[in-house]
C-alpha cells in the first residue's frame, strides 16, 4: 500500500512558522500583514472557501478584510474596489474568488490587481516571470503540490513528470514549477493520444482535470508519487462525498505515495495563500524573507521530517 502524503499536517506546520513570523513582523517593523478577499455571489462552496481563508489569516495573526458583493454587481464598481486595495498600505494581499459573474471580465479583474499585491498569482506579469524562472508570485495551488513533492520526495531533479491538465490555474503553472525543479515534463490533457500510456511512464504524476476517479490503477507506474488536485462532488449511497480525479483505492495499491482527497492539497492551498501574503508583505517593505520559513517552505525530505 502506498504512503498517504498527509496535507493537513505539513500545511499545519507550515501555517504554525507563518503565524510565528508574522508574529516578529508585528514585533520588530510594527507591520502586520494584511490580507484582503473579495466575494461576488452567493455561491455555497465560495463562501466556505472564503470563510476559511478569513479565518486562517486571523489564526495566522493577519489582518483579514473581507468585501462581499452582489451577484449583479457592476463591473467597474468590483474594479473601483480592487484599485482601493492596491492603495491601502495595510492591505499587502489582495484575492478576488473565482468564478465571477457574467457581466464582469475575469481577465481584466485579474490584471486590475498590483502584481506585487496578486497572491493567487493570475497577474499576467506574474505568469511570465514563472514561465520564464524569474521571480513573481506562485499561484497557491500548485505551489502546495510542490512542496508535498519536495517534502515526500526531497531533490527532484531528473524525474519523469507528467501534469494531467492544461489550466491557466493549475497545469499551466505546474509545469513550469518541475522544469524549474528539473524535471523532465509532460503536460497531458483531453486530446492527448493514449493518455493512459503518456500517464504509466511518470515518476510524478499530478492530476487537476476535475474528473472524478478518471486515473485508474493500471494508470500509474509502480512506485510513483501522485499528488490528486481534484475536487469532485459525487452522489454515493444516497449521499454526497467528495473524491478526486485519481481512483483512490486503485491507486494506493500502486503508487509509491498518494495524495487523499480530502486532506491533501487543499489545506496545503490555504497555507500557501498565508504564505504568498507573508512574502508580498516582505517584499512590500524591503523586509527580507526569513531564512528559516524559505527552509521550511520549500521542503525537507520524509526522513528529515521524521
Amino acid at each position: 500500500m502506498s504512503i498517504l502524503i498527509d496535507g493537513k499536517a505539513h500545511a499545519a506546520r507550515l501555517r504554525e512558522e507563518i503565524g510565528r513570523q508574522v508574529g516578529r513582523l508585528r514585533q520588530h517593523n510594527l507591520i502586520t500583514p494584511g490580507l484582503a478577499v473579495i466575494l461576488v455571489g452567493e455561491d455555497p462552496a465560495s463562501q466556505v472557501y472564503v470563510r476559511n481563508k478569513a479565518t486562517q489569516a486571523r489564526e495566522a495573526g493577519m489582518s483579514s478584510f473581507e468585501y462581499r458583493l452582489a451577484d449583479s454587481v457592476p463591473e467597474i464598481q468590483l474594479l473601483d474596489l480592487i484599485e482601493r486595495l492596491n492603495c491601502d498600505p495595510e492591505v499587502h494581499g489582495i484575492l478576488v474568488q473565482l468564478p465571477l459573474p457574467p457581466q464582469v471580465d475575469e481577465a481584466r479583474v485579474i490584471q486590475a490587481i498590483c502584481p506585487d499585491k496578486d497572491i493567487d498569482g493570475f497577474h499576467p506579469i506574474n505568469v511570465g516571470n514563472i514561465a520564464t524562472g524569474g521571480y513573481g508570485m506562485v499561484p497557491c495551488t500548485p505551489l502546495g503540490c510542490l512542496k508535498l513533492l519536495k517534502f515526500q520526495l526531497g531533490d527532484l531533479s531528473g524525474k519523469r513528470a507528467v501534469v494531467l491538465g492544461r489550466s491557466n490555474i493549475v497545469g499551466k503553472p505546474m509545469a513550469s514549477l518541475l522544469l524549474q525543479e528539473h524535471c523532465t515534463v509532460t503536460v497531458a490533457h483531453s486530446r492527448t493520444r493514449q493518455l493512459e500510456e503518456v500517464c504509466r511512464q511518470a515518476d510524478i504524476l499530478v492530476a487537476a482535470v476535475g474528473r472524478p476517479r478518471l486515473v485508474k490503477e493500471d494508470w500509474i507506474k509502480p512506485g510513483a508519487t501522485v499528488i490528486d488536485v481534484g475536487i469532485n462532488r459525487i452522489e454515493a449511497d444516497g449521499s454526497t462525498r467528495l473524491v478526486g480525479d485519481v481512483d483512490f483505492e486503485g491507486a494506493r495499491k500502486v503508487a509509491g505515495a498518494l495524495t487523499p482527497v480530502p486532506g491533501g492539497v487543499g489545506p496545503m492551498t490555504i497555507a500557501c495563500l498565508l504564505l504568498n501574503t507573508l512574502e508580498a508583505t516582505c517584499r512590500q517593505h524591503g523586509i527580507p524573507f526569513p531564512d528559516d520559513i524559505m527552509s521550511l517552505a520549500w521542503g525537507s525530505t520524509s526522513a528529515e521530517m521524521a
